[in-house]
């Protein structure tokens, strides 16, 4: 019983997991950037389109 018990140890200890690597992001492209901009002023200008409606009334 106690050779198992070794052997179960061994077994374990050299079935260990490699340790996690973080993945490293890349950079964004240049048309990432550009449709990026262009989603923040659509929304910018749709909240102020919706202001300016809310205001009327």
């Amino acid at each position: 019983m106690r050779n198992l018990i070794i052997l179960a140890t061994f077994c374990a200890t050299s079935a260990q997991a490699d340790s996690f690597d973080r993945p490293i992001p890349q950079a964004q492209s240049a048309t990432a950037e550009f449709w990026y901009a262009l989603a923040c002023i659509a929304l910018v200008a749709a909240m102020v389109a919706v202001q300016q409606l809310v205001s009327r009334r």
